[in-house]
């Protein structure tokens, strides 16, 4: 049954012209959040807001194939087979922000204050007119909002009595639970403390370490 619901997945995925990276499968493991090293070095930016509100939307709503954001999703990004989240090559998370954030392809490290780090990755722009400052959603006060597959997405966080995964905040997902205490803006600059093992290696080198759900 399993093999046959991938199989259907897959296919689904090529018809609606979206890239799958089988690579991203065995490398994704949401849980390595615990653990996050940040791979880049960070700038830091003011904090527009410490909401603790994570919304989410589904890829699929993108329906303008001309736009930005569609296409960069499908050419960059890939839907974990497991959790239905889109993540990019090196594992960053894709959500959709204000324009006080910058741009598409802008890359983020959000600091919860739990202490847990989200690398994210800006695949959508939220509009102005909805957003307080380019940075908080009037309506329900959110600034991270989750682009995902909500088929895949249901099944693993789970919907709730009002139908909505995660009662439609996906605060309430244990990672993802905590207010945003620090942004940072990810440069291309290595971050010098990450280390990376290689296997049988005879030493240590200080880049490219714990690859985090490199492959959305």
């Amino acid at each position: 049954m399993k093999k046959l619901v991938l199989v259907i997945f897959i296919v689904a995925l090529l018809s609606s012209g979206f890239t799958y990276k089988e690579e991203t499968q065995d490398s994704f493991d949401l849980n390595s959040l615990i653990d996050y090293q940040k791979k880049y070095v960070g700038e830091e930016m003011e904090v527009c807001s410490s909401s603790s509100s994570k919304t989410y939307m589904d890829y699929k709503a993108i329906t303008s194939t001309t736009s930005v954001q569609y296409r960069y999703i499908r050419e960059h990004m890939s839907v974990d087979p497991e959790t239905g989240l889109l993540i990019d090559e090196e594992g960053f998370i894709g959500v959709a922000l204000g324009s006080y954030f910058g741009d598409i392809a802008d890359r983020f490290y959000i600091t919860l204050d739990t202490g847990v780090v989200l690398p994210v990755i800006m695949v959508d722009s939220k509009d102005d007119r909805h957003v307080s400052g380019g940075c908080e959603h009037l309506k329900d006060g959110s600034v991270l909002e989750f682009v995902i597959d909500t088929g895949i997405a249901a099944e693993y966080f789970g919907r709730y009595s009002n139908g909505y995964i995660l009662q439609g905040n996906f605060n309430n997902f244990r990672l993802f639970n905590g207010c945003i205490s620090k942004v940072e803006k990810v440069t291309d600059e290595l971050n010098s403390d990450y280390i990376t093992y290689f296997e049988n290696a005879e030493e240590e080198i200080n880049t490219d370490i714990f690859q985090y759900a490199s492959g959305y």
